[in-house]
């Protein structure tokens, strides 16, 4: 059996904790408007661009950050979605399957 002092029990546990951390930053990638997923929803980064005449459900008062779907907090300026799984949406975007958070 191999003992481990607590102090190199707790450098592993640090540098472990660093690595996953950035292997968390970098699965959230920025979802492109051209992406397919984004364009057959109608994803726009900014809610202000959104096509009314072909949305016209849309409300400007309709963003990400106040999305059931949305995975951040009110001051994130982005964040993860449920409809693009490991891809991060503008807390200021806009898509047609917006739901009013509770």
């Amino acid at each position: 059996m191999i003992r481990i002092g607590r102090r190199s029990f707790v450098l592993r546990a640090v540098a472990t904790g660093c690595l996953l951390g950035v292997a968390h930053t970098e699965a959230f990638a920025n979802v492109d408007e051209s992406d397919p997923m984004a364009v057959a929803l109608g994803y726009k980064e900014d809610t202000g661009k959104v096509d009314s005449a072909k949305y016209p459900n849309h409300a400007p008062s309709q963003q990400c950050s106040n999305c059931k779907q949305f995975q951040g907090g009110a001051a994130d300026t982005a964040a993860g979605c449920t409809l693009f799984g490991g891809k991060a949406v503008a807390a200021k975007g806009w898509c047609s399957s917006w739901v009013k958070k509770a």
